[in-house]
């Protein structure tokens, strides 16, 4: 049952959200979560991922996707032109490779309204339920512990259990991380008339560097973002590439990116870790990259031309320098983050390769791995409303 009616101003008038909860409260009792949350930090969680979920629960941010999509809170007077409601079931199936990812959707979709049904991945480190642990501990607000137990249903199992033709079934919205054999059967199942799908499925992401913009903070955001996750995530660079630089410049940033390593990640890397790297330098040599092991061996950085092939290793970097004309014939089909380090980044001609490229996304480079209520060029936290047209 919806009760609360929240008023947003958009361009025909006043929008209308009707929710089962205050917006403000359920926004206040997730960022007071914010507190406990600073005292501890789980071991299922890196530090750097659990400061990311503490930033992601400011109220700023937890706002922003209402403003977006619905405008600017207004006042109780004025033009109402339509009614946004919550359209019932939202089902999720969360990825196997990113799994901060889980955490980060359950948040964004309890603020719609709709009952939640989340699977999570089967192959991945289970941050979600690990999250979902700390809430029950830690929450001292009723509301947002009762939307808790009422409405998110969160489940691991194998594919092809049972319990995943009852999650399409009930769904009225379909959202799939994954691979594209997973999210075309997800979607051809079940009564595709009643639900809207989403299928966010394999990608791969790229930074783009001018030479005279690779500061030491870009270098340094550059490993942070490479590192979290290696190749192993969609928003994660699987290339760097140095837009009308030489391979002596390319060579020259790899070399600083090498010395900058133990001052940005001080741990030293697993035994395993460190193994799989010193055979990922001898299978990048071998395959035509210049490579070289960063501090401890906790990753594989290679200069090689655009046009070689990146070796299959999590934690390999490759670095080219090329033509503008060059990056754009080789951005890969499935690309989807453009993370960058531009000298002018208000120059236009970098929209009009966002316009004509397959892009999903172009953001500075410390901002590959923000996920929000727009992804892969979708919409999806917005369709999980459906509109009434009013006239009042």
């Amino acid at each position: 049952m919806c009760k609360h009616l929240h008023r947003f101003s958009s361009f025909r008038g006043a929008v209308v959200v009707s929710l089962p909860f205050d917006l403000d409260e359920l926004i206040g009792a997730w960022s007071g979560l914010r507190s406990s949350m600073r005292k501890a930090v789980p071991n299922e969680f890196s530090r750097d991922e659990w400061a990311y979920l503490i930033n992601f629960l400011s109220p700023e941010q937890l706002k922003r996707p209402y403003y977006e999509a619905f405008g600017a809170p207004a006042d109780a007077d004025g033009k109402v032109s339509g009614l946004a409601r919550p359209r019932g079931t939202v089902a999720v199936w969360l990825p196997n490779n990113v799994s901060l990812l889980g955490p980060l959707t359950l948040i964004l979709l309890t603020l719609t309204g709709n009952r939640l049904l989340l699977k999570g991945g089967s192959r991945s480190d289970d941050l979600t339920g690990a999250f979902l642990n700390f809430c029950r501990a830690h929450l001292t607000d009723g509301t947002l512990q009762e939307l808790l137990e009422r409405q998110v249903q969160y489940e691991i199992f194998q594919r092809g259990d049972e319990r995943q033709a009852a999650m399409v079934e009930e769904a009225d919205v379909r959202v799939v991380f994954g691979s594209e054999e997973a999210a075309a059967v997800i979607h051809s199942s079940g009564n595709p008339v009643k639900s809207i799908g989403f299928s966010f499925v394999d990608r791969q992401s790229q930074v783009w560097i001018e030479p005279e913009a690779a500061s030491d903070e870009v270098l340094r955001n550059l490993i942070q973002v490479f590192a979290i996750y290696g190749q192993a995530g969609c928003t994660s660079p699987r290339r760097v590439v140095i837009l009308e630089g030489t391979e002596r410049q390319a060579r020259q940033l790899r070399d600083r990116v090498l010395a900058l390593w133990p001052e940005v990640l001080r741990l030293k890397p697993s035994m395993h870790i460190a193994s799989a790297n010193t055979l990922a330098l001898q299978w990048a040599e071998a395959s035509g990259w210049d490579a070289a092991a960063a501090a401890n061996r906790a990753a594989v950085i290679g200069i090689g031309p655009i046009s070689l092939e990146p070796i299959d290793s999590p934690l390999f970097l490759p670095i080219s320098s090329s033509s503008l004309k060059n990056a754009i014939e080789h951005l890969p089909a499935n690309i989807q983050t453009l993370g960058h380090a531009f000298v002018a980044p208000s120059d236009v001609r970098w929209l009009e390769i966002a316009a004509s490229t397959k892009i999903k996304r172009l953001v500075p480079l410390a901002r590959m791995h923000h996920f929000g209520p727009l992804w892969d060029g979708e919409h999806f936290w917005r369709q999980c409303f459906e509109e009434v047209e009013v006239d009042l």
